[in-house]
């Protein structure tokens, strides 16, 4: 279901809010670009790309940063 990463998302922001965290942050591989949208549909921003961050089979990948600041906590 498309919509489960959307929902648990939502939870945790509106959790960690009730808890007084004004910034999340993510890493999530550049490949994964489904990821990385659902990340920015739900508030976040990249703010940077770190590169060659793992590897695997010899590959270096990227690993986009992201981070979401809350409109509620002050």
């Amino acid at each position: 279901n498309k919509t489960i990463g959307k929902s648990l998302l939502k939870e945790l922001i509106k959790k960690s809010e009730s808890q007084g965290f004004w910034t999340l942050q993510a890493g999530i591989f550049s490949e994964n670009k489904a990821s990385i949208q659902l990340f920015k549909n739900c508030g976040f921003r990249v703010v940077g790309i770190r590169k060659k961050i793992g590897m695997l089979d010899n590959k270096w990948f990227d690993n986009h940063f992201l981070e979401r600041r809350s409109k509620s906590i002050i």
